[in-house]
């Protein structure tokens, strides 16, 4: 659409002009209130950047022009604005010659806010992305860096894409030692653990939302946030020896008695079985992502409880039938075998199967944490010695009985025993 007609007018008289035209555009940009309208205000500053542009005003000009037009972008307070006319004029940009990154980067960062409080967070990402920060001829700091990055990481966080925003923590990793802010540096770490989180890495992510949970940096009410982020995340994980050293930390935690998950932290460290009544209800604080079906068809959590569960069974019997497992688990008999014979094999449960009559066998003691077959590691280590022992026992017996024979019977011994 074509520009309001007065500002039509004070363009066509700075195209026309014979002498210097940049005070001229700064005039009509310090006006501009008064010339456009709020129906044609876009038109009339997009009218303004192709024309400016088109003069060939010199570097210094046009570079003078055009900071005074962002400001007064800037200064409109119109998000819809800013998306629009940043847009069209970041477009026209790409085909100068860069020798505009101040305005690039400052264009960039205002279209991206207007994204945000519109809550396009993909959108803000992207159009933070196209920030100058490694040109020669823009020199940006490590913190400066930092503050973008971060930015973006967020964005994405806020959109649930954990692969996209992974790109930028991987980035930020080779500068955070240089960054003194502790602002930037909680926000990174948060970032960190959101990811991880994410990614169904529960127990880094708990280790982590614990750590920030320390810091002053932020309010009393956000600390016992992370820490109930910390303690869910515990919950989540694949029970085990490690899942239990975090469990018992966080159980220790004076600070843990505020929240609502205590109750399921205290039971799950204590080795008590969970009711169904007690998981639904812990659910329902849980966000979309930790409640995502895996590829064997159930949740995150509904895995985590079986496991638990099945570890509190392991307390509580020498041993059970696949069957009666089954029923304990709120799972069918063949289910329960996988799931034990998994937990085992991967050191997190100390057992034996009995395939035949169809039992699983706990052998009480920590599991080892280390992957094994059948047993966990320090259990095939003790089941060795013991070997040893009775080979040794049974080796002693049968030289204690040649030695009698060999005192009451040696014509016997000489004539049928002697090598």
């Amino acid at each position: 659409m074509a520009p309001n007609a007065k500002v039509a007018e004070a363009l066509t008289q700075a195209e026309s002009a014979s002498g210097e035209k940049g005070p001229m555009y700064e005039a009509l940009l310090a006006n501009i209130k008064n010339l456009s309208s709020p129906t044609s205000a876009v038109d009339d500053l997009n009218a303004i950047v192709e024309s400016f542009f088109d003069q060939a005003l010199g570097g210094v000009a046009t570079r003078t022009v055009l900071n005074a037009f962002v400001s007064t972008l800037e200064a409109l307070k119109n998000e819809d604005m800013w998306i629009e006319v940043g847009s069209r004029t970041l477009a026209v940009l790409s085909l100068q010659p860069s020798s505009f990154l101040d305005a690039t980067a400052k264009l960039c960062d205002l279209v991206a806010t207007a994204h945000e409080n519109n809550e396009d967070f993909v959108a803000a990402a992207k159009i933070l992305a196209e920030i100058p920060l490694d040109s020669s001829q823009r020199k940006v700091t490590d913190e400066g860096k930092a503050r973008v990055w971060i930015r973006i990481v967020r964005n994405y966080l806020e959109e649930d894409d954990s692969t996209a925003a992974e790109t930028y923590i991987n980035k930020l990793k080779n500068i955070m030692h240089t960054i003194s802010d502790q602002d930037l540096t909680l926000h990174f770490r948060l970032s960190q653990a959101r990811i991880q989180d994410a990614k169904r890495d529960f127990l880094s992510a708990s280790q982590r939302y614990h750590e920030i949970s320390f810091s002053p940096a932020i309010a009393d009410e956000e600390r016992l946030h992370t820490l109930g982020m910390a303690i869910k995340c515990a919950i989540l994980a694949p029970a085990g020896p490690m899942r239990s050293r975090m469990l018992g930390r966080l159980y220790k935690d004076e600070r843990a008695a505020q929240l609502d998950e205590f109750g399921i932290l205290e039971k799950m460290f204590l080795d008590r079985l969970l009711s169904q009544a007690e998981v639904d209800k812990f659910a329902e604080g849980l966000q979309p992502h930790q409640l995502a079906t895996t590829s064997d068809g159930s949740t995150v959590l509904a895995k985590a409880v079986v496991e638990h569960n099945l570890l509190g069974a392991s307390r509580l019997y020498n041993n059970i039938g696949f069957e009666a497992l089954g029923s304990l688990l709120g799972l069918d008999a063949d289910k329960a075998e996988e799931t034990a014979a998994r937990m085992i094999e991967q050191g997190r449960l100390v057992g034996r199967m009995d395939q035949l009559d169809g039992m699983v066998w706990f052998e009480g003691g920590e599991a080892s944490g280390e992957k094994g077959s059948g047993r966990a590691g320090v259990i095939a280590g003790k089941e060795m010695r013991r070997w040893d022992a009775n080979v040794e026992s049974l080796s002693e017996e049968v030289e204690n009985v040649m030695n009698s024979l060999q005192r009451e019977f040696p014509e016997f011994v000489a004539a049928n025993l002697v090598a």
